[in-house]
């Protein structure tokens, strides 16, 4: 007896999946009220493994090519597949094999997010530290890996990334010549931004080689060493004090048991009248786990942090929440334009890398992209303050701070483009300025 069909005629009650498997067999699952999928099995394997841990099994089958996806609404691929089955995951995840695994990971969740200083090292520099050049081919130009915002719901994924920027800069509430850090810079884009546009001198952080060395390239690039400092440092060890504080797609790698320890340290390091902005991918699902499949391959040692986890650890370390904006779908449009970009690019990756690699990260991508459309999956953006008047009463002055911030992009984006291009190896930087009005090629500002 066979017992893939039996899992999936309870577990795919919508859209339609016509299955082939080993030895001939054929089936299919669903009332076909939904999108239609084909797909091939030619692991005997499966049949036990992908009902004992659907989403780690059909994971792998994928990405070793013995999962394949022949037909669906793209002409067949991962997002088919997992569209398909994110839209029915309530009916998946109540069979009893998947009560089960879930009960067990929740209960196992502190060991698989231990992330002391040494294990946050190796977890950052599994997935960033996979080569800039990689990045490079299909996120947007200012290297933004993390959520763009869509306010139309039309814009490119570059427009994206720079509005993305702009509102953040926006709830900063900055003022000339403030002290900003940055945990999670990445590769600088938002530190360079908002010194750029602000006027203001950030400090960013980060555990990855890979990316501290392209952030400083561009700081040089640009002409804003002298403002913008980049390091490599663990959160936990920062000890100075900051006018205001950002951390953008950072706090997913935190874990829930050193959430506390994360929210102090903000704490510490803000000044009294200071204001912190944190963007955070979350869940609308109460506290759980990691899926197996992100955790093996791809981001170890994550965790998507509720907002019932984050409030509680706010009102213990005596931090006032000073707003909260929840984006719902903006990361499936970041997630479809990246996956986009990067099957563009695919021969590339599969040179860089291998066929099983680039099948892994086409899962990832449109797992997440599933995850946002049809799962719990969310973005919150929480502005916090040991003051409650740490930014004005009325959330007008976000408009009125975009609006003027919109206006120096105009100057200020085509430098940091032509930074990022230079640090790259792509174009050779131009000159900065100041350095142009010392050799009176420009007026001084």
């Amino acid at each position: 007896m066979r017992i893939l069909p039996a899992f999936l005629k309870r577990a795919i009650r919508t859209g339609r999946l016509r299955l082939y498997g080993p030895g001939g067999y054929e089936a299919s699952f669903g009332d076909g009220n939904g999108p239609e999928v084909t797909a091939r099995i030619t692991d005997p394997a499966l049949d036990w493994k992908i009902p004992l841990n659907p989403e780690l099994a059909t994971a792998e089958g994928y990405m070793d090519g013995t999962l394949i996806v022949e037909d669906g609404p793209e002409g067949g691929n991962a997002a088919d597949l997992l569209d398909l089955a994110i839209s029915n995951r309530q009916h998946l995840h109540g069979t009893p094999i998947q009560r089960l695994l879930f009960a067990l990971r929740k209960a196992s969740r502190s060991a698989a997010q231990y992330n002391p200083r040494s294990r946050s090292q190796r977890n950052v520099a599994h997935h960033y530290d996979l080569g800039n050049a990689f990045y490079r081919l299909w996120l947007d130009g200012d290297m933004q890996y993390s959520c763009g915002y869509f306010p139309r719901g039309d814009e490119t994924i570059d427009e994206a990334q720079t509005a993305k920027k702009r509102h953040i800069a926006a709830k900063l509430a900055l003022r000339s010549g403030q002290r900003v850090l940055d945990i999670g810079c990445g590769w600088g884009g938002l530190a360079l931004y908002l010194a750029a546009t602000a006027d203001v001198e950030v400090h960013g952080i980060t555990l990855s080689d890979e990316q501290l060395a392209i952030a400083r390239a561009r700081a040089e690039a640009a002409g804003l060493a002298d403002r913008v400092r980049f390091e490599r440092v663990d959160y936990r060890d920062v000890r100075d004090a900051y006018d205001r504080i950002v951390s953008v797609g950072m706090l997913e790698h935190v874990g829930a048991r050193y959430l506390p320890q994360y929210f102090s340290r903000v704490r510490d390091c803000l000044a009294p009248d200071g204001v912190a902005l944190i963007h955070t991918i979350s869940s609308m699902d109460p506290p759980g786990s990691t899926s197996p499949f992100m955790r093996k391959y791809i981001f170890p040692g994550g965790y998507t942090p509720r907002l019932s986890e984050i409030a509680r650890t706010i009102e213990r370390v005596d931090l006032w929440g000073l707003d909260i904006e929840v984006w719902r779908v903006h990361y499936a449009h970041t997630l479809r334009a990246w996956r986009q970009r990067f099957e563009a690019r695919r021969p590339e990756v599969e040179a860089m890398y291998d066929a099983r690699f680039a099948r892994m990260w086409e899962f990832y991508l449109a797992a997440c992209e599933a995850g946002f459309i049809h799962g719990p999956s969310n973005v919150l953006q929480l502005q916090i303050g040991r003051s409650r008047d740490a930014v004005p009463l009325s959330r007008d002055y976000i408009a009125e701070a975009s609006a003027a911030l919109a206006a120096r992009e105009r100057e200020a984006l085509p430098r940091l483009e032509a930074a990022t291009a230079h640090a790259f190896g792509e174009a050779p930087a131009e000159e900065p300025v100041e350095a142009q009005a010392a050799r009176g090629q420009v007026a001084a500002k």
